[in-house]
């Protein structure tokens, strides 16, 4: 069955745009790396309202969804068969700066030696480096946990991030961000998608055979970059704390 007038729909509720030409289709089913997905559509959402909405159209017709940025993944990770979300255009904006705390807030679109141009005159800079710094975005470099040359000495991605506010797969927002035992134990209640995820994550791990495994099949801690981000070693602090 054509999923094109539940396109048309939605594409009608955007204030950005949906894409679902085969040009624009077959530019978006390649990234940097060697694979080819075509994707169903493009969406390139103006706020995070039209996030909100992709997001949960593409949960009632259940249909996959790939954020992008620049797209320079080498592993085929902006590609998929579902909505590419391209976040690049007009998600761009350093929100706010705090001085004092050394703190930058950026929309995902920002490129990378962009703001480290904007953090330069406060002798601050976002130190993972990687070899497409004049062009990927902080995004992308969450997403994969970006490294790069300078890494060893000033830390990757996940070493840099103070929180996260995400859209979940329901349309609703959550902020994600270092805490405390009680403060785990505490988002656990209640009823929305976020307890629910942090519930089951208590849950899994708080079973001692997974413990274990867990252990038992952890990366060696001498290397440093997790390509899944941050949630590699969230999982050995948790263990420690449950």
């Amino acid at each position: 069955m054509s999923i094109t007038p539940q396109l048309q729909e939605l594409s009608q509720s955007l204030e950005g745009t949906l894409l679902y030409d085969d040009l624009h289709k077959t530019l978006y089913a390649t990234d940097a790396s060697a694979y080819r997905i075509m994707p169903i559509a493009v969406a390139i959402p103006k706020s995070e309202e039209d996030i909100i909405k992709i997001i949960r159209f593409a949960a009632k017709n259940k249909i996959s969804i790939t954020p992008r940025t620049a797209g320079t993944s080498l592993a085929g990770q902006t590609v998929g068969n579902g909505i590419i979300v391209d976040v690049s255009k007009h998600f761009t904006k350093i929100v706010s700066f705090d001085s004092v705390k050394k703190i930058v807030t950026v929309q995902p679109g920002v490129i990378r030696d962009e703001l480290n141009l904007y953090l330069k005159p406060h002798e601050l800079f976002f130190g993972p480096n990687t070899s497409t710094s004049n062009r990927c975005m902080i995004g992308g470099m969450v997403g994969n946990n970006s490294s790069g040359t300078t890494s060893i000495r000033y830390g990757v991605t996940r070493d840099k991030i103070v929180e996260i506010k995400a859209v979940l797969s329901d349309g609703s927002s959550a902020v994600f961000k270092e805490m405390t035992s009680a403060e785990f134990i505490e988002k656990t209640k209640g009823n929305t998608l976020e307890t629910s995820i942090y519930k089951t994550i208590y849950e899994e791990l708080s079973n001692t055979e997974s413990q274990k495994e867990i252990i038992k099949e952890f990366p060696k801690p001498k290397i440093h970059r997790r390509n899944t981000g941050c949630f590699d070693d969230f999982l050995i602090q948790f263990i420690n704390f449950i």
